[in-house]
């Protein structure tokens, strides 16, 4: 099967539609503007309250067969089933029937910022922390706050990296590339609490702890599938932040919070999902 096409990879910053800005995109409180970071965005989508599988989704290029595997490897789809938990569901689909949570309980896009080059912890990602690729349930899959207890942060100014971290920088940043689904571009997770760093399994194509985050004092903007939007502040209860994230490799190999739990990450990773049955009695 073949799927229409527009234009070339989304890193072809030469083809004009993807270096673009477009307005309604943008949030006016957002200072970030042109290069090096190219077709800026404040918005993404949440793809629920696990890593695992964020950056592949259900379709997948074949390289050794050299075309594309549409939803029919078995493997992929039951890790897929099992970890990715949010409304949108990379290169899949979701209608209102999936959202069991209810549409008034559930997040489905939300803010981010765009880069300024200050190796700001919320947009600059950093690099290269585990749990990516063959490395299950280590690194940020294991931990969530694998980058601040490696003391990555600049613990004199924390909200931003150290100088020794390895981070994201040039076009490869948070808030850029509005056309590319890969985490750090175009999704977030409801683990950390919004405004908290954004922690990168390996390079910048690989999955992460993609947060929420703004230029508002104190919170971000999210939309509700019902369509509501809510301000939610940074303070919301969220959990336990170092508890392993929700991931399926195989029959004998799993999270410690196996696919069908709850949220580990409270009130914040139960609205990140769709159907996770968790009940919700705060108000937010």
């Amino acid at each position: 099967r073949t799927w229409p096409a527009m234009g070339p990879a989304p890193y072809a910053v030469r083809y004009m539609p993807w270096r673009t800005d477009v307005p309604t995109y943008r949030c006016p409180s957002d200072p970030g503007r042109g290069l090096p970071t190219v077709g800026r965005s404040n918005y993404a989508a949440c793809t629920g309250d696990a890593t695992s599988r964020t950056q592949i989704g259900v379709s997948r290029f074949n390289g050794g067969q050299g075309r594309w595997r549409y939803q029919d490897e078995n493997w992929l789809m039951r890790q897929c089933r099992a970890n990715l938990r949010g409304v949108f569901v990379p290169r899949g689909n979701t209608r209102f029937r999936d959202i069991l949570d209810g549409t008034s309980n559930t997040i489905m896009c939300g803010e981010i910022v765009t880069d300024l080059g200050d190796r700001d912890i919320r947009s600059a990602a950093s690099l290269n922390n585990g749990g990516h690729g063959g490395q299950w349930g280590n690194g940020i899959m294991g931990n969530p706050k694998t980058c601040e207890d490696n003391a990555l942060i600049d613990p004199a100014r924390p909200g931003f990296w150290l100088s020794g971290t390895a981070v994201s920088g040039g076009a490869t940043t948070r808030g850029g590339r509005w056309a590319d689904f890969r985490p750090l571009y175009s999704q977030f997770l409801c683990i950390l609490p919004p405004n908290s760093e954004v922690c990168l399994g390996g390079n910048h194509g690989t999955e992460g702890i993609t947060t929420a985050s703004s230029r508002h004092q104190g919170g971000v903007h999210v939309l509700m599938a019902d369509g509501a939007v809510k301000f939610i502040t940074d303070s919301i209860e969220a959990g336990n932040s170092r508890a392993e994230t929700i991931w399926h490799r195989n029959a004998s190999q799993e999270s410690s919070n196996p696919p069908g739990s709850a949220s580990p990450y409270g009130l914040w990773g139960s609205l990140g999902t769709r159907a996770a049955r968790e009940v919700i009695a705060e108000e937010f």
